[in-house]
């Protein structure tokens, strides 16, 4: 609907309010809509942006939400790492042993995920982690009920030792849209029982300005993405009307169906269906679309060498879409080996991103935590003594500090 009504808007002679009025090469409409103003950025791009802005516009949003910035290779807004560990157990069918999961820190016996997010805020520049954990586990295996009061007890401790570090934190439950095989609203847990889920979740962290909710991990093999995008409204309502001031200000993220895919979010309907989710005001405030892309030849995340930077397939022709919905996404799964091959095209993807970084908030590595160092995309730092020591794609590409942000697409 956005896009046909864009160019219905456009045959008139004029942008919408966020289109193109501008640019290298930009052979539409030069004059917006009423209400707003064509904005230059740079000589490559402008933007009907509203007339209530400044010429660096930024979001009518409340500090937590990440400002629109302009095009022009700005820092990306958050870089991290995935600390994985507490999603152990889990299957891509949404069944997930509450036995599996293994705390990544070392009270409960685990790696010393601790120890790792200090050193990636500290050393590296990274300022958010995604925190992975089975709906099982949190409710200890039962569907539809409470939070589980001694496995919170351990979930909060990773969560607690996040925002120590000062990170931005991501709640991400890592069910696949399911719960043992049936999907949220589609024959399985009710929107109910998974609002129910975000209540609870969303009251206990409700004052914590740094908590970032990840609705569902990678939905996949949903049947009507159109009733994927009612359970995922449900989620946002019951997040947003948890009772305190700061849930309705923290952000959170909208997944779409195929494992979340960048590169088929458009074409397989999830991003028009996910534009109809709001808050309870009617506002898109705070709702970011959450899109993963890996770089080996199947995408699956699986093999050590990477192919592609995924700019041509995924990346512009999402960029586009975005800007042509006053839209932003977030890539919360991204990895590769830690070989040549995969640090060239990683540099490249994260080079785009940032020079695209008015749409995209940043990326979030697969992963550290728990991972055995043979792990095929193990990005966990060893340590001896004091010292850490990244991976080879950490220290080249994925760090803030390594300058991928601001190197060549090579295009």
């Amino acid at each position: 609907l956005a896009l046909a009504l864009y160019a219905a808007v456009a045959v008139h002679g004029q942008s919408p309010e966020w289109g193109q009025c501008g640019g290298t090469g930009w052979a539409g409409p030069t004059t917006c809509v009423a209400g707003t103003v064509c904005t230059s950025y740079s000589s490559s791009y402008s933007q009907c942006i509203p007339s209530t802005s400044t010429a660096t516009p930024t979001s009518t949003a409340p500090v937590s939400t990440p400002t629109i910035s302009p095009v022009s290779g700005n820092p990306l807004t958050l870089t991290g790492v995935n600390i994985a560990g507490f999603d152990f157990g889990c299957g891509s069918d949404g069944t997930c042993n509450p036995t599996g999961a293994w705390p990544p820190l070392t009270q409960y016996y685990g790696m010393d995920g601790a120890g790792q997010m200090q050193h990636f805020t500290s050393t590296d520049g990274y300022n958010v982690f995604r925190l992975p954990v089975g709906w099982q586990f949190l409710t200890n295996g039962v569907v539809g009920g409470d939070l589980d009061a001694a496995n919170l007890v351990e979930y909060d401790a990773l969560v607690q030792t996040c925002l120590a570090t000062g990170a931005s934190c991501i709640i991400d439950i890592h069910n696949y849209a399911r719960w043992n095989g049936l999907i949220i609203g589609q024959g399985g847990p009710t929107n109910d029982q998974f609002a129910a889920l975000w209540t609870s979740i969303a009251t206990k962290y409700a004052n914590e300005e740094k908590i970032i909710f990840g609705v569902m991990n990678e939905p996949h093999d949903v049947p009507d993405i159109n009733l994927w995008a009612g359970s995922v409204q449900a989620a946002v309502t019951a997040i947003r009307n948890a009772g305190q001031v700061m849930a309705t200000k923290q952000l959170i993220l909208l997944p779409g169906n195929n494992w979340t895919s960048a590169e088929t979010f458009v074409s397989n309907g999830s991003g028009p269906a996910l534009l109809t989710v709001t808050n309870p005001d009617g506002s898109t405030t705070g709702l970011i679309f959450d899109v993963h892309k890996y770089l080996d030849f199947d995408n699956s995340g699986t093999n050590e060498e990477c192919v592609t930077n995924n700019i041509d397939s995924s990346w512009a022709p999402l960029a586009t879409w975005l800007r042509e919905n006053g839209r932003q996404a977030f890539n919360t799964e991204t990895g590769g080996g830690n070989v040549a091959s995969c640090v060239e095209y990683m540099c490249q993807q994260i080079a785009y991103q940032a020079q695209n970084s008015d749409v995209f908030l940043g990326y979030v590595g697969w992963a550290a935590g728990n991972f055995a160092p043979a792990y095929v995309l193990g990005e966990a730092p060893t340590q001896s003594g004091t010292t850490w020591t990244d991976t080879l794609l950490v220290s080249s590409c994925m760090a803030p500090i390594a300058g991928a942000q601001s190197g060549s697409t090579g295009e």
